[in-house]
């Protein structure tokens, strides 16, 4: 398993899950459950992660995702 994200951002986790899940790469969260025990300060951000053989593809369509929504 290889990370894609970590983060704290519910809208940005939400779509990258979704771009990736379209693109048919198979996402796991973790640390979602650690994060909801915490409370909602932040210290414990949710990781997407995926199989290593998906990792590259799934980069390209985080890259693909934060440029579009960044200009």
């Amino acid at each position: 398993m290889k990370q894609v994200a970590a983060t704290n951002d519910p809208v940005l986790l939400s779509a990258l899950k979704h771009a990736l899940e379209a693109e048919g790469i198979e996402v796991f969260e973790f640390d979602s459950y650690t994060s909801a025990v915490e409370g909602s300060i932040g210290a414990i951000p949710r990781r997407l992660m995926v199989v290593d053989e998906d990792h590259d593809r799934a980069m390209r369509v985080h890259r693909n995702l934060v440029l579009t929504n960044n200009g």
